[in-house]
């Protein structure tokens, strides 16, 4: 009965609210824990693991069922494109290629489940608010993009030694002058801070506004019932056709994000393995 009464903006502000440990009051608050999004980001994880270790153990060397096929291909896709950009060994490279590809493309999914499902099993089980879609809340994807930064400094100081890392920081773009230091350093440092929004942000705007915009295209369904019988018969199918027309639209979007992020990270490794 509650959520009948609710308006159309109450019903988005309702489920974008997540499951917190406690109610945001500014922009950042690095005491509070979105519960839901650490328990999505974990199962879909989990989930991953137990696909390809699934398609692992069912692999043979005569023919290849589809499962295997399947597992075949991506592993290839993501090898040859480690292969393309890291210069270097790829020992672990290529594998946290595949499991960033596969993990968020996960994760994206969720975003094609009705978004009143899972609030609605939580409204059951006495939970007021549930946010399935870790990628739609910002630390989530900036929290993946703080992993890749700290690879990308790991690697460099691998690959370069601790020393030849430092006199890059110092020294490029500008040159060793003493004089350019302090530019050649506040440059670099904005390199990789730049790295780590832009590619937190990018997966994080482009889940967030598919997100809201399953919850406009649900709230049509609504606002189909206030109106007359043929204003609801309109409305109705103007539901399900548009809901339809983004759902398969946004499979496209869940793939090629995560594609992006997978890319991203391996071009910033393969930055890190080079020199200025």
């Amino acid at each position: 009965m509650a959520a009948e009464a609710l308006t159309a903006t109450e019903y988005i502000k309702h489920h974008m609210a997540h499951l917190a440990s406690a109610h945001q009051g500014s922009v950042v608050d690095f005491s509070i824990v979105n519960y839901d999004t650490i328990f999505f980001s974990v199962l879909m994880l989990a989930v991953m693991f137990f696909l390809l270790r699934a398609g692992a153990k069912k692999a043979t060397s005569g023919v290849p069922g589809k499962m295997q096929c399947a597992v075949e291909m991506l592993v290839e896709m993501v090898n040859n494109q480690a292969k393309n950009i890291v210069h270097g060994d790829r020992t672990f490279v290529a594998p946290l290629a595949l499991t960033v590809f596969c993990w968020v493309a996960l994760m994206n999914s969720i975003d094609l489940i009705p978004v009143d499902l899972f609030p609605a099993i939580a409204g059951l089980i006495g939970l007021d608010h549930l946010r399935p879609l870790p990628t739609a809340d910002l630390n989530g994807p900036l929290g993946m993009s703080l992993g890749v930064l700290l690879l990308l400094f790991y690697y460099g100081v691998k690959v370069k030694g601790l020393g030849g890392f430092v006199h890059e920081l110092f020294t490029a773009p500008f040159g060793s002058h003493p004089a350019l230091w302090p530019f050649n350093f506040l440059l670099n440092i904005i390199e990789y801070l730049a790295k780590f929004v832009s590619l937190g942000m990018r997966l994080f705007g482009n889940m967030y506004a598919g997100e809201l915009l399953f919850f406009l295209l649900a709230l049509l369904g609504g606002f189909a019932l206030e109106l007359s019988s043929i204003g609801t018969v309109s409305a109705g199918i103007g539901q399900v056709f548009a809901g339809l027309v983004w759902w398969l639209f946004h499979v496209l979007i869940v793939l090629l994000q995560a594609f992006i992020f997978m890319m991203l990270t391996l071009v910033y490794i393969g930055q890190a393995h080079s020199s200025h």
